[in-house]
């Protein structure tokens, strides 16, 4: 029988809401947590220096080699593979960590390491990497340091700091970036507000009233940078979530309707099998 998706906030042992530690360390003493689904509320990079292990994130495998590092966005559903012969660094960090520090508090949503709108992806280091192992080893001797007011501020640096520097070599590695714009400022803003609010308002209307712009401003926005209108952009991220809950707990298909606030489970039924060409039942079953 499924348990219910585990949401784990922050606690580890610093203070400041920030953690480097080795992979074999954390792997050990939390394996039964780490290699089921979970959602976690905070960031990760996940360096991995030994082993070639797959990491599943929201219903893909992704394969990591010596040297790979993976940008995990918080609140997604992952898990870490179940062999254990593999190591490395991991770097976890909160929203609270990061806004403390920069004035820049949209950073995190606008880069290409952790924007919903690009393809999670790892990025490959090597000798012409250097830097990045300096800032990581760096941050590193920084975390072990007695706690002091400059700790966190020098950490934020060091992070901000290595974030830059792999975004370089993402970019240099044959990534294509969405180019800056007016409408991609837009994208982003809707795509922000539609993660807080999609379990209560599945409105094009309402969305773009909150963006104080019109329905059409906002369609030429989604549709001239992702080629996709609000309502489909709406619909994946409704389906999203109602995939992990199928998949992933034992909440039961009208609960999980109630959960993305369908008054009627046929609603919901229905919404599904449109889109997806199943039902409900007939998707969870896949991971049973």
């Amino acid at each position: 029988m499924k348990q219910e998706i585990k949401k784990y906030k922050f606690e580890g042992e610093s203070l400041i809401e920030f953690e480097i530690k080795n992979i074999s360390d954390i792997y050990n003493f939390n394996k039964e947590i780490l290699t089921k689904p979970h959602r976690a509320e905070f960031y990760q990079i996940i360096w991995i220096q030994k082993g070639s292990p797959s990491h599943s994130v929201d219903f893909k495998s992704i394969r990591l080699t010596e040297n790979s590092i993976l940008f995990v966005p918080k609140d997604c559903i992952s898990f870490f593979d179940q062999a254990n012969s593999y190591d490395g660094k991991i770097i976890l960090f909160t929203d609270d960590f990061w806004g403390t520090e920069f004035k820049n508090v949209n950073f995190l949503q606008s880069s290409i390491l952790y924007n919903s709108l690009h393809e999670i992806s790892p990025i490959h280091t090597d000798n012409s990497s250097s830097e990045l192992f300096d800032i990581i080893n760096g941050m590193q001797t920084e975390f072990n340091r007695v706690t002091d007011q400059a700790q966190p501020i020098i950490l934020g640096n060091l992070l901000y700091n290595f974030l830059l520097l792999a975004e370089r070599v993402k970019r240099n590695q044959g990534f294509k970036e969405l180019k800056p714009s007016a409408d991609l400022d837009y994208l982003i803003l809707f795509k922000d507000l539609l993660e807080k609010n999609f379990k209560v308002n599945k409105s094009v209307s309402k969305y773009a009233s909150a963006l104080t712009i019109s329905k059409k401003r906002l369609n030429k926005a989604t549709s001239s940078v992702l080629d996709k209108t609000p309502k489909q952009l709406i619909d994946e991220r409704i389906l999203l979530e109602a995939k992990r809950l199928l998949a992933h707990s034992n909440s039961t298909v009208k609960e999980i309707s109630f959960m993305l606030g369908y008054d009627e489970p046929t609603n919901f039924f229905k919404y599904f099998r449109k889109h997806t060409n199943v039902t409900p039942s007939d998707f969870r079953e896949r991971y049973l």
